[in-house]
């Protein structure tokens, strides 16, 4: 079982959605379900409506799920297993304060070493703590040995005591912290292969540490993606970066099935360019994924999207474009060489249907056309319209063609008019109303 685990704290970016998509796809390959998890127990951090959000960004790719979890759901079981910890004498209460805690931290800088907790309260008698009436959170005792772990991607790393330290599982509150849900939530559900950003790599070892505390023994595998870079900047994709949001990229018209082939392609070798996500199923391998970090270009995706609105049926695409008709899903193509998403072609479209009343310096001929065109019969052809339209008007070159351009696309530049015209005929009442 594999598990895709997005918090509702804001939109989702690239680097979610690709371990979704590799989550996906690896759970197909190994004929494996997949669980979408929703981590909220932050609930201050959490957003309303954010876990919709990323259920349906989820459909719109297609990326499908075997079962829904919200995280929270299993307070009950996170509670349960500290106090089974607790009992074992494995984890501690611990009534150290917030201001305690930052002296320590502000001590350990001081000192320029990193801050650990000093287990003050590890060997509190328990008479001692049923006597003390303040409240307290639950450390996981540190390990007696080093944790160690494979991952797929990056190698072997080895962890000592000290730096996994003694830390929280539970709040105040009693709410579990971030690793100690996590890591029983991937017992309950059976997890057996974690496929997750490297910025996750620091909370693998306390994950496993927290098991086998609980005396879990299944082996999980972890791959750690690596961070994805702005081409631009070279730095870190941030939430500043427009392109780092799925939902802003969609709202730009790039396809879904675009986005996924590029979040694929970046930084992997792959045997085409341009593919589907079930073709990838065919061929993709998550140990051929590159460790190094991968860097986001905004004009190559363009140029993938580009592709892909071509592949689209014209049916579809016109739909998409918000008519039934594949005639403007053929025109909409046309523009493909002007533009790369969805949006930019919807704009090229209203501007053919946009009110057009006058083309400055061409104010006389553009009327004139204009009239001769509301009193127009029905033309099969280009050559046949506008030979109408010369016979009616005797305009001719620039003064002929500028305003008939505009008044037919709503620009003065574009596809030839002739390639233009077949899709565009049976709306021409329509278009110069």
């Amino acid at each position: 079982m594999l598990r895709f685990a997005p918090s509702p704290t804001g939109d989702m970016h690239i680097g979610n959605l690709r371990v979704a998509v590799f989550n996906y796809i690896v759970a197909k390959q190994l004929n494996e379900g997949l669980i979408i998890r929703i981590e909220d127990t932050d609930k201050e951090r959490n957003i309303e409506g954010k876990d919709k959000e990323i259920l349906e960004i989820l459909n719109l790719f297609s990326i499908e799920y075997e079962s829904l979890f919200y995280q929270s759901a299993n307070l009950k079981y996170h509670q349960k297993m500290a106090l089974q910890l607790m009992t074992e004498k494995k984890a501690f209460a611990c009534f150290c304060s917030d201001e305690k805690l930052e002296e320590l931290k502000e001590e350990s800088i001081k000192k320029g070493i990193p801050f650990r907790y000093d287990n003050f309260c590890e060997n509190l008698s328990d008479e001692t703590v049923l006597n003390t009436n303040a409240p307290f959170t639950v450390r996981l005792k540190k390990p007696e040995q080093n944790i160690k772990f494979t991952d797929i991607l990056k190698g072997d790393f080895d962890y000592a005591p000290f730096d996994i330290d003694s830390f929280i599982i539970l709040r105040q509150d009693k709410t579990p912290t971030y690793n100690y849900a996590c890591s029983v939530d991937d017992m309950l559900m059976d997890i057996s292969m974690v496929i997750r950003g490297e910025d996750h790599i620091s909370n693998t070892p306390k994950q496993i540490h927290i098991r086998n505390s609980l005396g879990y023994t299944k082996e999980i595998k972890y791959v750690h993606l690596p961070i994805i870079l702005n081409a631009q900047t070279g730095k870190k994709m941030s939430k500043r970066d427009d392109a780092s949001s799925v939902k802003w990229l969609i709202e730009q018209g790039f396809l879904p099935s675009a986005i996924a082939n590029y979040l694929v392609l970046m930084g992997n070798k792959t045997p085409t360019e341009i593919f589907t996500l079930e073709e990838a199923i065919e061929w993709f391998k998550i140990e051929n994924v590159s460790k190094s970090s991968a860097k986001f270009d905004i004009d190559k995706l363009r140029f993938i999207n580009r592709k892909h609105i071509e592949m689209l049926d014209e049916m579809r695409l016109s739909k998409i474009l918000g008519f039934a008709d594949a005639d403007i899903g053929k025109l909409a193509k046309l523009y493909l060489e002007e533009t790369s998403t969805i949006k930019e072609i919807k704009s090229k479209i209203d501007d053919i249907f946009s009110q057009k009343n006058s083309l400055e310096g061409f104010e006389d001929e553009f009327k004139i056309i204009k009239e001769s065109l509301k009193n127009a019969t029905y033309f099969e052809t280009y050559d046949e319209l506008k030979n109408y339209v010369v016979e009616k008007t005797a305009l001719k070159g620039k003064n002929l063609f500028k305003p008939l351009r505009f008044i037919l696309t709503g620009t003065e530049n574009g596809p030839n008019l002739a390639d233009i015209y077949p899709f565009i005929k049976n709306y021409l009442g329509e278009i110069v109303r």
